[in-house]
């Protein structure tokens, strides 16, 4: 007389291997929104300055090391233009990029005219490095760009002109200076130059 074959019951992860499970779970759902949230802060467009076209900073920019900074024109910081400039000819080839925004938040340092800013720091201070469509920064108008920045700071939103937000290759906001910070100061060149060591996005280090 055959008997029926008893099936085994199936085997259940242990608790250990369930807790990873769940953890490696969880890392990749943490992973996942960080790339969403990072890729979120750049993927905003903003007119070159006196230009027509919206440029779109995740599209143009992404994976380089960026050094954005909240520009005026007729101001005691002005000339830092000069360093700044330094920095983009130093290190453009290594994908870097400083990204200049003309503000007149701080007592109107700024001209209205985007033709007369651009003629300003073009002629006065040999500016090549991008510069983009005149915004506000601070405030209740802050353009999104700017108030994310502060946010991911830590609050710490502009106090004054060329306060300066360091990103890195993967979209993050690495750190925050304030207008005293010269771009040429050894810890924010030291910062810069560790971001750039760091692979592009998808890009494995050898």
């Amino acid at each position: 007389m055959s008997q029926t074959p008893q099936l085994r019951p199936t085997a259940r992860p242990r608790p250990a291997r369930r807790a990873a499970i769940a953890a490696l779970c969880l890392a990749v759902l943490a992973a996942g929104s960080a790339i969403a949230a990072a890729s979120g802060l750049l993927d905003r467009s903003f007119r070159p300055l006196a230009g027509k076209t919206p440029v779109n900073l995740q599209a143009q920019y992404g994976g380089q090391v960026l050094l954005l900074v909240n520009t005026a024109s007729k101001c005691g910081f002005t000339p830092q233009f000069e360093a700044l400039e330094g920095l983009q000819a130093k290190y453009k080839g290594r994908g870097f990029a400083v990204l200049g925004f003309p503000s007149g938040d701080f007592r109107a340092q700024e001209f209205d005219d985007e033709k007369q800013i651009q003629a300003f720091c073009t002629l006065t201070y040999g500016v090549k490095f991008p510069m983009f469509e005149k915004v506000h920064v601070v405030g209740e108008q802050a353009t999104p760009l700017y108030r994310d920045l502060a946010k991911a700071a830590g609050g710490e939103a502009p106090k004054w002109n060329f306060h300066k937000y360091l990103i890195g290759r993967d979209g993050r906001l690495i750190a925050s200076y304030g207008s005293k910070t010269a771009p040429d100061d050894p810890a924010l060149v030291a910062a810069i130059e560790r971001a750039l060591a760091a692979p592009r996005p998808g890009v494995a280090k050898r």
